[in-house]
């Protein structure tokens, strides 16, 4: 690593050349480049001056190498020691400290964040030190119950968070620090937590003198306890229970803002960490927080006004940190960002304000250049920061008043021509506002005008405000500017009186409205989607009134990309799952996560994206997704509290439509369980099950994981009649007993269903033991006698039992999808192929001489168009329905799926081919 001096990229000129002289001279004998630092810096700094005078001969040898052998030096020299001892060390330290940072960063030795980075761990360390020193004396006087001597280096049960600029690693040249100081009160017994929350509230108060107090040798850091829960009224040291308990039920904005940052950094580190778990759903809000942006522009307005800092912009007494275009503006901008998506997205969640902005830029909330720009000109102004801060050591961002201070600044900064020097700063605060203020700006700050409407529909909007959605204050001032938008766009639908109507039963579904009005705010564009959903899809728009948070992932980024396959899926479900430490959080995770992926494949469907046999492949993929996810996480939590799964486990089979691997928006799932003890009677754990018994339950754990009703609404409703016996049959059945009864008992309809079986989740080595056996079961069953006199019979109770209704019924009745998927399952069986599509199984009749090709696809064709028909209709209604309650947009959309230009010829052409499906079906099961 190179020296000091050979680093050296830039240098003050001496604004005081007196100051300057005096130090060139005191340090003539080093080299020419170095004295012109020293001369340049005293001719600008007072307080740097007076450390390079009280501090020469420490600095002529950290100088001659390099810095960061200094630093470490100075670090080193940081041991446990009494009090008085660890306040002289600590405040010697911090004059080094000061010292080779200032020069470091004055030189171009180090950038900004190698300075700030240098600042933090100092500040790390004199925490720890001051923090421990005290805990110590506590431990000594036996005030802490149940810690030894050493334990002060672990907190004892106490820890301090660095927060602000600490926290992130971001110190600034003369900072304060910013702590929170809470212990961990489940270490102690219930008779011992006041003596300890005692001692901890003096160890805090001695850490926080320490560090604070101002003695002959100066000062370490002015420390700020403030940020505490409910600070006025709370001691410094607070227990962690009472710290989680106010976030999650007072904790504002600000706060969450503040905990961006937090991290441990003294004391109980791994204490500190199970805390900032516990708190991370208050700070990362599972939905995207769009309201966080009306917050922070809150709390802008609110800071500028109570330090006279509204109005236009002027240089002269400007607040470089809070003022326009200025540090806070750069950091609200990037932790409002993160704090809407950061739930969704732990990739976001960056201490440091150049990596947000990064993170950002990689995930597509910030433009590049954008970042890139916002990126220099946070640099720029920390550095200017830093010079306004080293001139005296003092805690300002206030730019100079007066000619001379300002040719101070310029100099300090290496400019010689101020006027130069103020108009580069000047247009560097415009363009941080011009950047960031339209975002801090909800809806422009003013209100359009509504457009106008007709009579019906000013009686639709004048009901509006007295829905839930806009009960509260907030919800009725985001609504109110948003409103026209909404109208105007609604307006511009094909049908704008079923887009208003539309919207009308959307937002009576809405139990609030904050966050999505904000996220509509924000997002304009969301709202035309909306109108396309509620005047196609209103089954779709009531869904989306009771899970408006899939509209998270609309602009989540990736929404309308390529489907990426089942094995994605299952990744993402695994990554989404992993971030939640609770069975019950996982269960709803799953849940919201489904339900954005299902909304994705009926907004794609809807917009013709994808079409019916594509949408129905991707409902099945997700389903197994959910299924292969579920599983062992359902698996590992019934063997918590059983042990594992006897023998070789389970597998899960998955039947009808799934099995097929075609689903459409509103199929429940056909599911089996199969298990095999080998041998096992009972299970090993705190509370063993007989083998039966343990699959059984485990099924039922299943079933419940998935169609439970929870916070987040259920995954799927789940059918398991098609089980051995039916509902007769234990939920889970043994593969001995599974193949016994196949073999020996089970009905013709049984073997057919097994036609489409097909393992989902589970044991992979048993799920491939029982696809080899119902491949060898179907050859054994297709030259069995009477197959196509049983499917004629069910054919016929299925008849009788649902006749179909409705002009656009496509699954029951003759000649629909329920009669053409039993022909191909009778011509599957008696081929004895193990294909489980309808196409695929009508094929391998065709190839056995079980049907002739022309009338396998006239079967074909009809089936293609019911399908269509089917998989539409159930994305637009909950069941099948007469052309005429079907919207002008569910039409269009109808016709589209099925290619006719009107719905008489649509009509006119699924009544031809069921009944043409009908005949060859009848005449199949009469040969």
């Amino acid at each position: 690593m190179q020296d000091f001096l050979a680093r050296l990229t830039r240098s003050p000129l001496p604004h005081d050349r007196e100051a300057g002289a005096d130090i060139a001279a005191r340090f003539a004998d080093l080299a020419p480049e170095a004295r012109g630092l020293l001369e340049g810096t005293a001719g600008c700094s007072p307080f740097l001056k007076s450390l390079m005078e009280r501090e020469a001969e420490w600095l002529r040898a950290a100088l001659s190498g390099a810095p960061e052998a200094a630093f470490e030096g100075i670090l080193a020299g940081l041991v446990p020691e009494a009090p008085a001892a660890t306040g002289s060390a600590l405040r010697q330290a911090k004059r080094r400290v000061a010292l080779l940072s200032g020069l470091a960063d004055l030189g171009g030795v180090w950038s900004l964040e190698a300075v700030t980075g240098a600042l933090t761990r100092f500040a790390d360390l004199a925490v720890q030190r001051a923090l421990a020193t005290h805990l110590a004396e506590e431990i000594r006087r036996g005030k802490i119950p149940g810690a030894q001597p050493g334990d002060e280096e672990q907190g004892a049960g106490m820890v301090a968070f660095a927060m602000g600029k600490m926290g992130a690693g971001e110190l600034n040249y003369s900072s304060d620090i910013d702590l929170i100081c809470l212990f961990d009160e489940s270490r102690f017994a219930p008779d011992d937590w006041h003596e300890a929350r005692q001692a901890f509230i003096r160890a805090t108060r001695k850490m926080a003198s320490m560090l604070n107090d101002h003695t002959g040798e100066g000062y370490v850091f002015r420390t700020d306890l403030r940020l505490r829960p409910d600070a006025s009224v709370t001691p410094v040291c607070i227990s962690m229970e009472a710290a989680e308990r106010y976030y999650e039920s007072l904790g504002r904005t600000w706060e969450r803002a503040a905990w961006i940052k937090a991290r441990p950094a003294a004391g109980d580190l791994a204490a500190g960490a199970r805390f900032q778990e516990a708190l991370r759903p208050f700070v990362w809000r599972r939905h995207l927080d769009f309201a966080a942006i009306q917050d922070a522009h809150d709390m802008i307005r609110r800071i500028r006004e109570h330090k006279g800092l509204a109005g236009a912009l002027a240089l002269d007494g400007h607040n470089l940190k809070l003022g326009r275009g200025g540090i806070r503006e750069i950091e609200f901008f990037t932790q409002t960002r993160q704090l809407i998506a950061g739930g969704r997205d732990p990739d976001l969640r960056q201490r440091d304000t150049t990596g947000g902005l990064a993170a950002l830029a990689a995930k597509g909330w910030v433009p590049e250049p954008v970042t890139v720009a916002l990126t220099g000109l946070y640099r720029t102004h920390r550095e200017l920061e830093h010079r306004l801060q080293m001139v005296q050591d003092a805690q300002t961002q206030i730019l100079p008043k007066t000619p001379e201070d300002w040719d101070r600044l310029a100099r300090f900064s290496g400019e010689g021509d101020t006027a130069a020097f103020r108009e580069a700063l000047f247009a560097r605060l415009d363009r941080v506002t011009a950047l960031t203020e339209d975002f801090f700006q909800p809806g422009g700050g003013e209100v359009a005008p509504r457009p106008s409407l007709s009579e019906q529909q000013r009686d639709v909007v004048r009901g509006w405000r007295s829905l839930p959605a806009l009960r509260s204050a907030r919800a009725q001032e985001i609504f109110t500017r948003l409103e026209p938008e909404i109208l105007a766009r609604l307006l511009k639908a094909p049908q704008p009186d079923e887009a208003i109507l539309g919207f009308d039963r959307f937002l009576s579904g809405l139990p609030a409205g904050v966050q999505l009005f904000a996220l509509f705010e924000a997002n304009p564009t969301l709202i035309d989607l909306l109108a396309d959903v509620l005047t196609t899809a209103p089954v779709l728009g009531q869904y989306l009134a009771r899970n408006a948070g899939v509209l998270d992932a609309v602009i989540g980024g990736g929404f309308f990309a390529p489907w990426p396959g089942t094995a994605a899926l299952a990744e993402g479900l695994a990554r989404r799952l992993d971030g939640e430490a609770d069975y019950e959080k996982k269960l709803d995770a799953a849940r919201v996560w489904m339900k954005e992926w299902h909304f994705r494949i009926g907004v794609h469907h809807l917009r013709g994206l994808v079409d019916a046999f594509e949408a129905a492949g991707q409902y099945a993929g997700l389903a197994d997704a959910v299924l292969a996810g579920l599983w062992p996480l359902v698996a590992a939590e019934f063997a918590r509290k059983h042990g594992p799964a006897p023998g070789r486990g389970a597998v899960v089979l998955g039947m009808g439509s799934l099995g097929a691997g075609r689903l459409n928006a509103a199929s429940d799932l056909d599911l089996i369980v199969i298990y095999d003890a080998a041998g096992q009677e009972a299970s090993e754990g705190p509370r063993p099950l007989a083998a039966r018994a343990y699959f059984a339950r485990l099924t039922q754990a299943l079933v419940t994981a998935l169609s439970a009703p929870m916070a987040q609404g259920r995954l799927y409703e789940v059918d398991m009649r098609l089980r051995p016996s039916g509902r007769q049959g234990p939920v889970a059945t043994s593969f001995d007993a599974f193949r016994s009864y196949q073999e020996g008992e089970a009905w013709t309809w049984e073997h057919l269903a097994l036609t489409r079986a097909r393992p989902v989740a589970g044991s992979v080595e048993l799920g491939e033991e029982v696809e080899r056996f119902r491949q060898t079961l179907l050859a054994q069953k297709a030259t069995g006698a009477g197959v196509a006199r049983d499917v004629a019979e069910m054919r016929g109770r299925l008849r009788a039992a649902k006749p179909g209704q409705g002009g656009l019924e496509a699954k029951d009745g003759p000649g629909r999808l329920q009669d053409i998927e039993l022909l191909a399952q009778m011509l599957a069986l008696k081929a004895a192929s193990s294909a489980r599509r309808v196409e695929a199984q009508i094929a391998a009749g065709k190839r056995a001489g079980l049907i002739a090709g022309p009338a396998s696809e006239r079967v074909l064709s009809a089936y293609r168009l019911l399908w269509r028909v089917q998989c539409g209709l159930r994305l637009l209604a909950h069941g099948p329905s007469e052309p005429e309650t079907l919207g002008e947009g569910a039409r269009a959309f109808l016709l589209r799926e099925a290619g006719e230009e009107d719905l008489d010829a649509l009509l006119s052409r699924l009544e031809g081919a069921v009944t043409e499906a009908a005949a060859i079906i009848d005449a199949a099961l009469a040969g």
